[in-house]
């Protein structure tokens, strides 16, 4: 088993793509009122004192195998607060610097 740890959740399968001209034209994803209430409650980002956050971010994609996929980023992930950690970390590093 691979150790590698995800910052995002899978959702599902998309609907198949459309092609237009024998090019990838777009593809789309339904949801259902309470699996988007659901991902409002478990995976929006958090609000600061501006107000700013509480997005919800959905990404489209192919499978290894080729089936239209789609994910939510899980900012609540093991794999998320260690980027956010080792973000902050490079950027205490870097601003001491005096340009």
């Amino acid at each position: 088993m691979s150790d590698k740890q995800y910052d995002s959740v899978l959702v599902g399968y998309c609907e198949d793509p459309r092609y237009y001209e024998e090019k990838l034209s777009s593809w789309s994803v339904k949801f259902k009122k309470s699996e988007l209430q659901e991902m409002i409650d478990k995976y929006s980002t958090s609000l600061n004192d501006q107000g700013q956050g509480g997005n919800v971010y959905v990404k489209l994609f192919f499978s290894k195998n080729g089936k239209a996929c789609c994910s939510v980023y899980d900012p609540n992930s093991a794999a998320a607060q260690e980027k956010r950690a080792a973000k902050a970390s490079q950027q205490e590093a870097t601003s001491d610097l005096p340009f």
